[in-house]
């Protein structure tokens, strides 16, 4: 969906191509709206990334990974193990070992079952991208019939719009000659009025 709604106002079938002036004068406008910063900030409508966020375990298993000590290690053969230590670290070797083995039997359950999933898996995928396929056509051919629907209304009306652009034309044209006329007219009662001051003071 579009994050910005826009209507355009234009006869695209009928107006002709803007000129290269006329486009440096309507980029001018709106680099003139932009703020100084709009190429290195979001634009508002845009949302801001999401975090990242791990659920409660993988939390725990990443703090515990940062934090993991050292094996316990001996300086010599001679010197005696710190048992409580190396207990410790049998059972952190006893779990790892039953998560391997847990990890291997998914690993063979995997390479049993999973060609079977995988290909469903397929097959369902192919059957959205096959229906989101559909639906573009249907949406271009919609699109294509809507632009063909207005290229028929634009061009059945180009004749009327054009009588009426020279009929608006003319009619500015009248208003402007008769304002002229009219401040003509002005001008000389104006001149006719200073003389007859004139004449009067003498």
């Amino acid at each position: 969906m579009s994050l910005i709604n826009e209507i355009h106002d234009s006869l695209p079938y009928i107006d002709a191509e803007p000129s290269a002036v006329a486009r440096q004068k309507a980029q001018q406008l709106i680099n003139a709206e932009l703020a100084p910063e709009h190429s290195s900030i979001l634009h508002p409508s845009i949302p801001a990334s999401p975090e990242s966020k791990f659920s409660p375990f993988i939390q725990q298993e990443l703090e515990r990974k940062a934090t993991a000590p050292e094996p316990p290690t001996r300086t010599s053969d001679t010197d005696a193990p710190d048992l409580p230590e190396w207990q410790e670290t049998l059972l952190k070797a006893c779990t790892s070992s039953s998560h391997l083995a847990k990890r291997h039997e998914n690993l063979a359950l995997l390479e049993e079952h999973g060609k079977n999933a995988w290909l469903i898996g397929n097959a369902q995928l192919e059957e959205v991208l096959r229906g989101l396929e559909k639906e573009l056509a249907e949406t271009k051919s919609a699109s294509e019939d809507v632009n063909k629907q207005r290229k028929i209304a634009q061009d059945a009306s180009f004749g009327e719009l054009a009588s009426l652009e020279e009929t608006w034309k003319r009619g500015v044209g009248a208003v402007l000659d008769v304002e002229l006329a009219s401040e003509g007219l002005r001008m000389q009662i104006l001149e006719q009025r200073r003389l007859a001051a004139q004449q009067q003071a003498r």
